[in-house]
């Protein structure tokens, strides 16, 4: 299987419903978005052309194939106001492989190793995500790739009858 990162350069109508497909998928949506209550979780968000293209103004967008099919997307987002650890030059990390079919298959691992590459070319030091607590596939993920715990903020977001933390992990790629 061969995995590529597309930058995103333009906002679709194809890929905005690719996109609202997947951030509603009742699959999912409790793995992408953090919420604080059932309603919210089962609230659908819907993005047009004009919000994708806002987000391209501040977010580096990234289309994940594996064999020329799209699976997914990987964004970042340099000094998000959110980092845990405001140093300098950070990106924040998204990731979403919304087809079941990139899922399981290492399309995640070569995604992130293809965006640290790029990264570090751009001298970028460092990458920070969140996770949620309950979401052990992509912990394990991280962890396996070599990101770090660095702080839980508790309480985080709601899914399954309970509250979770956001665990907060980061890569040094200097």
């Amino acid at each position: 299987m061969t995995i590529s990162l597309v930058p995103l350069q333009e906002a679709s109508n194809a890929i905005v419903a690719t996109f609202n497909r997947w951030n509603n998928d009742p699959t999912i949506v409790h793995l992408i978005r953090p919420v604080r209550s059932e309603e919210e979780l089962a609230a659908e968000h819907h993005m047009t052309v004009e919000d994708l293209t806002d987000r391209l103004r501040t977010h580096d967008i990234f289309l994940i194939y594996a064999d020329d099919v799209l699976v997914g997307e990987v964004n970042i987002i340099f000094d998000a106001p959110h980092l845990y650890d405001n140093e300098r030059g950070s990106a924040w990390l998204g990731l979403v492989i919304g087809e079941p079919t990139g899922r399981g298959r290492g399309v995640g691992t070569t995604a992130l190793a293809l965006l640290e590459e790029r990264l570090r070319a751009q001298n970028v030091p460092r990458i920070e995500l969140g996770v949620f607590g309950f979401n052990e596939a992509a912990h394990h993920l991280y962890r396996k790739v070599g990101y770090t715990e660095i702080a839980r903020i508790e309480a985080f977001t709601y899914w399954d009858g309970r509250f979770w933390p956001d665990i907060r992990m980061e890569k040094r790629l200097d």
